[in-house]
């Protein structure tokens, strides 16, 4: 590090230099002492029968001959490895033969800060969705519109940031002093999370899904009224996912399996950090997310995200083991059809 400019991912960063820091990982986001890395956490392999579709997806998407940079969504399910993935796509995107200037960050990142989600809470005291972070309505999503703004226009953007380990593990975000700054130019924009894409459905098919419900049925916990809520929170989300270009979907085969996926990632941030939620808590705040997935992964299937656009998404199914059981892509115009690569 030079005059206190750090390069990641071929773009720069600069960081506050008040006091010395252990080298970063690959991801632009979370400062140095909240981040896990990769060889702690349980994930999948970075295989090439997972780098190289992607890497030829986003090749597809021709992120050298566009006037802005690239904005690519990247979603999968809590303990799926999308962090890991991304830290390693932008380590091997910044590097020849690609040589792009990257930069990435989080739908976990732009999480209201800790008082604000208590007061949801207070707000909505029986709805038991919004008692953490979580479900749609406990992001800041103009947070996440100024963000990639601010980086699709090439300026200088501070990159927010969350700790989850706070609080116990209910976690509140980084003071913005702390927040790395990006420095353009930038080709790739990767922005990533569980619910990335998710598109809010009509209240009769809310209700419908609900008295439907039979895996894992987690519907059928809650009213009605706070699913609705829920879902119409989510409408304001599609101001970020209209910037997409592209989506690459981490899609789990069983929606059961993220219970264990996000235990394992528990285990490792506590066994690094030394603090983090109990496995009871674990399950309680996976019960928060099924909700979403049962309401609007088949949403993603039929390719919602994009429809009538032409966009394109690239799905990499998972089982158990995270082992890649199948690779797809879809072009999205008034319905998609899903291709074997």
């Amino acid at each position: 590090m030079v005059g206190g400019i750090r390069a990641v991912g071929r773009s720069a960063v600069r960081r506050p230099c008040r006091r010395a820091a252990p080298p970063i990982t690959f991801k632009v986001g979370p400062p140095i002492h909240q981040q896990v890395t990769p060889q702690t956490m349980t994930t999948p392999i970075l295989s090439d029968s997972l780098i190289s579709p992607i890497l030829s997806f986003i090749q597809s998407l021709n992120p050298k001959g566009r006037s802005t940079p690239l904005v690519l969504g990247i979603s999968g399910p809590q303990g799926s490895g999308k962090t890991t993935l991304v830290n390693h796509l932008v380590k091997q995107l910044s590097s020849p033969p690609y040589s792009f200037r990257v930069v990435s960050f989080s739908i976990d990142d732009i999480y209201l800060p800790h008082d604000e989600l208590k007061a949801l809470g207070r707000n909505n005291p029986d709805n038991k969705l919004v008692q953490h972070r979580g479900e749609p309505g406990t992001h800041d999503v103009q947070l996440g519109v100024d963000t990639l703004e601010s980086l699709i226009a090439g300026k200088p953007t501070p990159i927010p940031s969350y700790d989850k380990s706070k609080f116990d593990g209910h976690g509140d975000r980084v003071p913005i002093s702390e927040w790395l700054v990006a420095q353009p130019p930038y080709d790739i924009i990767l922005f990533e999370g569980w619910c990335v894409g998710f598109k809010s459905i009509s209240p009769s098919d809310v209700e419908t899904k609900q008295q439907q419900s039979t895996h894992p049925a987690t519907l059928k916990q809650h009213a009605l009224e706070h699913l609705q809520f829920v879902n119409e929170k989510l409408q304001s989300y599609s101001r970020i996912w209209d910037k997409f270009d592209g989506l690459v979907w981490l899609n789990a085969k069983d929606i059961n399996f993220v219970y264990t996926w996000r235990l394992q990632q528990e285990h490792a941030m506590k066994a690094t950090l030394g603090r983090g939620m109990t496995d009871e808590q674990v399950k309680n705040f996976v019960d928060g997310y099924m909700p979403g997935y049962e309401m609007y992964v088949e949403g993603l299937m039929k390719g919602e995200l994009f429809k009538g656009t032409g966009n394109r998404i690239l799905r990499i199914d998972y089982g158990q083991e995270r082992d890649i059981v199948g690779v797809k892509t879809g072009e999205v115009k008034d319905s998609i059809e899903w291709k074997d690569l």
